[in-house]
């Protein structure tokens, strides 16, 4: 399998990390779509929301239970926005689940 956050995970491409445990890994977008733009992603392959399993949850649940520390160690005290695309029509970019914590701004009320 060739997947760019798998090799973010092991290490083998360099990224700017804001949190990691044995689960997850929290880094900065390289395309910022806001003034704080982090990527939360699982240390396990799962592709998209489509993925999600019994199996697997608990990882997509644990960083639903992170996400409000990476955000306090990011500077967002007035609220972030979520965000998960899955698939073609979403713009997935990446096959590897993630989770955009945008912020730092007021963010539009329109998502398109």
């Amino acid at each position: 399998m060739d997947c760019l956050f798998c090799s973010i995970v092991n290490g083998e491409i360099p990224s700017e990390k804001v949190y990691e445990d044995d689960k997850i890994l929290a880094f900065k977008d390289i395309n910022p779509q806001a003034p704080v733009h982090i990527l939360v992603i699982p240390k396990i392959h799962i592709q998209s929301a489509d993925f999600i399993t019994d199996n697997n949850s608990s990882y997509i649940a644990y960083i639903f239970e992170k996400i409000p520390e990476i955000a306090k160690i990011c500077g967002l005290k007035n609220g972030y926005r979520i965000v998960s695309n899955c698939g073609p029509d979403a713009c997935q970019s990446v096959l590897h689940i993630h989770f955009h914590i945008l912020g730092g701004t007021q963010l539009p009320d329109k998502m398109a």
